[in-house]
This record gives C-alpha cells, structure tokens and sequence, in this order.
C-alpha cells in the first residue's frame, strides 16, 4: 500500500532491551488523548529476527498507515521492521540506527564507553542491567520508586542479536525523527548524535535519562505527533 497523502492516526511503539511495553504508558495516554490510534509492540528480546516479526504482526494490524517509534535497541528493530509499507515515518527515541548489512555492536566502535552501564551476562547468554547499577545507567531521573519497577521488571535480552546485521535499513527511504536524552549514560552522547546525524533524522535535545521515554512522555509525544503530521507531506 501506499501511504503518500494520508492522514496518519496509527503510532506503533517500540521498546527496547531490559524493559517491556509498560514504559509507554505516558506516551500512550498522551497521544491518544490527542486522538491517535496506538499500539504497543511487546518484544521478545530473544533475536533481532523475533523482535522484528512481533513488530511486523502490529504493523500489519494497522488501519492505515503509521508512525514507527523505537527507544534504545527497538531503534535497530525498526530500522529493519520499518520496511513494512505502512510504515510512513519513523522516530528514534535515544535509539540505535544501524545501516543495512551493519550489526548493533558496530554501532559502539570508535565511542567512549558507559561505566555506569553495565551489563550481567549469564552463561545462557541473556543480559540484564546490574541491580546496584540500573538507576545510576538507565533511569538517573526516575523517581526511586519507578526506578526500582523498572530493575525488577527487567526483560533480558540475548546478547548474540548485538551481532545480527540488519538486512534493509528503512531510514534510507522513510522520513526520520530522533529525540536525544542529553544526560543518556547508557549510550556515548556523541554515539547518540552522530547515529541521528547520519540517518538525516531531525533531532529534539531533552535533558533526560535513558528513561526518557517515561521521564519525557510529553516531549516525546510531540515529536511522534509531528511526524505525524509531515510524514506524508516531505516536510520535517
């Protein structure tokens, strides 16, 4: 299908590793209050290839054409589900963008590391952030209480989908947004910039944590709501 002209009242959400889907609740109740049809896609962290296929069952469920929106490794997700043709713009939420035939991992080369990011691996192979760490590297601006929902509500990720490449980058050919947690610790700042940069994304600064997309729901409502609105029309 094709989507140029018209009116875009679909958002797919997409979260990204450590967390699920309830971390949209604010973005949620914001923009459907302004009256936009919103969905959120609930990733099984198990492989790029998973991820992106829970991604493409809610993209084909759409009425009509959508905003596609991912936070942190859900940027990698819909940099390869926003293929999908109802899929008429995307934004980037402190997310990873790679390149297509490019991996997750390849992102990190070349930027300054994040102490207080760490993260656990266990012998499977699965991931989670360090308890003691979790505030300090992804919810800094969190209250304690949503902070500690956050840590105990962990989803692990497998570590090997880092090293999958993305087969088609959809941001070569889909209109882009970004919005950039400024005090993000768990991705360089320069990382952040350069990957929003490259995709010729239009970038939105917030003085946030990772958490953004909870501490910053109005802000990132706002951008989602812009492309919304240019998407169809080539303006940005």
């Amino acid at each position: 299908m094709s989507t140029t002209g018209q009116e875009i009242k679909n958002v797919v959400l997409v979260h990204g590793a450590f967390a699920d889907g309830s971390g949209w609740r604010g973005v949620y109740d914001n923009l459907t209050a302004r009256g936009y049809r919103v969905t959120i896609v609930q990733n099984p962290l198990t492989s790029l290839e998973a991820d992106v296929a829970a991604t493409t069952r809610v993209l084909d469920r759409q009425d009509g054409p959508a905003i596609l929106v991912g936070h942190s490794w859900g940027g990698t997700v819909i940099t390869e589900a926003g293929v999908h043709p109802k899929v008429a713009g995307l934004v980037y939420v402190s997310a990873l963008a790679p390149d297509s035939g490019e991996t997750t991992a390849q992102q990190y080369e070349g930027f300054a590391a994040t102490p207080d990011f760490v993260i656990d691996v266990a012998e499977d192979g699965y991931g989670f952030i360090n308890s003691d760490k979790f505030q300090a590297g992804f919810a800094a601006d969190t209250s304690d209480a949503d902070a500690a929902f956050l840590r105990d509500s962990q989803v692990p990720i497998n570590m090997a989908a880092f090293a999958t490449a993305v087969k088609k980058a959809a941001w070569r050919d889909k209109p882009s947004w970004a919005v950039i947690a400024t005090e993000d610790r768990a991705f360089d700042q320069a990382m952040l910039q350069h990957m929003a940069k490259r995709i010729g994304a239009e970038i939105t600064n917030v003085p946030a944590s990772h958490a953004l997309f909870l501490t910053q729901a109005g802000v990132v409502s706002d951008v989602i709501a812009t492309a919304a609105q240019n998407a169809n029309s080539g303006a940005r």
